[in-house]
């Protein structure tokens, strides 16, 4: 026997007629249901200097190719359903092939609105991690039936098994004498486009 497995036979002696500890209720404020949370989401959302505009469904096509500059490179998931012209199908490129893009453009899976985060699960129209990340550009759809009130409506929502990538405004960080730097863990732009 080692020391380590004679120290927690110890542990485990002395807990064995310990009472359970009580369960610790979470505190959790009740969104008001007459809260606008798509205007919220919107709102959280430019608040981390991020581009967010809402459409109607009809306008989405339009809107895209205005939020894409004319020429730029784009990459798209192979499952999108949604009419990028010119846009390249993401087969497994290599991070150096994705680096020389501008833009990606996908859906969401869930939008939270108090904290103005995007989900990505990775499922359709999400594509594969990577292409979320190296280049600088992301252009995300998120429908206003996907947009949730909160963190635990979200994760109620989520399949936790699956990879889940959460955003929140474009990549930044700040140094020691906090000069904001952005694009450094992920794209420098995030564009978002609420559809009602």
């Amino acid at each position: 026997m080692s020391a380590r497995e004679e120290i927690l036979g110890r542990v485990r002696s002395a807990l064995a007629d310990a009472p359970a500890p009580p369960a610790v209720a979470v505190p959790r404020r009740t969104p008001d249901p007459a809260a606008d949370v798509v205007s919220l989401f919107c709102e959280r959302v430019a608040d981390y200097r991020a581009t967010v505009e809402r459409c109607a469904a009809d306008e989405l096509s339009v809107r895209l190719r205005a939020a894409l500059p004319e020429g730029a490179r784009v990459v798209v998931p192979a499952d999108l359903d949604l009419e990028v012209p010119g846009a390249v199908v993401d087969e497994g490129m290599p991070a150096i092939d994705l680096d020389a893009v501008d833009a990606v453009v996908t859906r969401a899976r869930v939008g939270i609105a108090e904290t103005g985060t995007i989900v990505l699960d990775h499922g359709p129209g999400q594509g594969r991690r990577a292409i979320t990340l190296v280049p600088d550009h992301h252009l995300c759809v998120v429908e206003a039936s996907q947009v949730v009130a909160d963190v635990p409506d979200a994760v109620a929502a989520l399949e936790p098994s699956r990879p889940l990538t959460w955003i929140s405004g474009p990549s930044a960080t700040s140094d020691i004498e906090l000069d904001r730097v952005e694009g450094v863990h992920g794209p420098r732009r995030l564009h978002v486009i609420v559809v009602d």
